[in-house]
């Protein structure tokens, strides 16, 4: 079974479902998925979505997921890779809309660094990495707070740094 977590952002990840959609029409995706959707609305006849769910639940999910596709929420991937869990990340974009800023490619891509997830950048490169997750191994995660730290600080003085612009 495949997860796929949108986290709980109030902005949709639309184009991210239709790509997983798209993938499993062209049977690149053969296994059972399931959404936790949040806020993004989507229709299918071949993914199970649910919009929230406890953490129970979703605890259950990760658990009994092959994979897992999410967002670049640190808590999302955080969560599965301490579960030892197979993880593709692909960051909600602020030029869609997805989020404030583009804080979750730094995310994204600093997990995918250290070797703890395959990282993407856009959807269109999903198909590659489901192929290479069979053969991915993931180097475990260890708690690296002065790493996250810097990512947190850089986030809060770029949100600073356009406040200012805008008076």
């Amino acid at each position: 079974m495949i997860l796929v977590l949108l986290g709980t952002q109030n902005n949709s990840f639309h184009r991210l479902l239709e790509e997983i959609e798209r993938l499993l029409q062209n049977k690149v995706i053969n296994e059972e998925v399931i959404v936790q959707a949040g806020y993004t609305k989507y229709d299918s006849k071949s993914i199970k979505i649910l919009d929230f769910i406890s953490n129970k639940e979703l605890e259950e999910l990760q658990k009994k997921a092959d994979l897992i596709i999410t967002h670049g929420g640190v808590g999302s991937i955080i969560t599965s890779i301490e579960m030892g869990k197979k993880v593709i990340a692909v960051p909600r974009l602020h030029e869609y809309g997805e989020h404030v800023n583009n804080h979750q490619k730094e995310i994204v891509e600093k997990f995918h660094k250290n070797g703890n997830i395959i990282g993407i950048q856009s959807v269109g490169e999903l198909e590659e990495a489901i192929k290479k997750v069979k053969e991915f191994n993931p180097i475990p995660y260890t708690k690296n707070n002065s790493n996250m730290l810097e990512i947190i600080e850089k986030f809060i003085d770029d949100i600073n740094h356009k406040t200012k612009k805008e008076f």
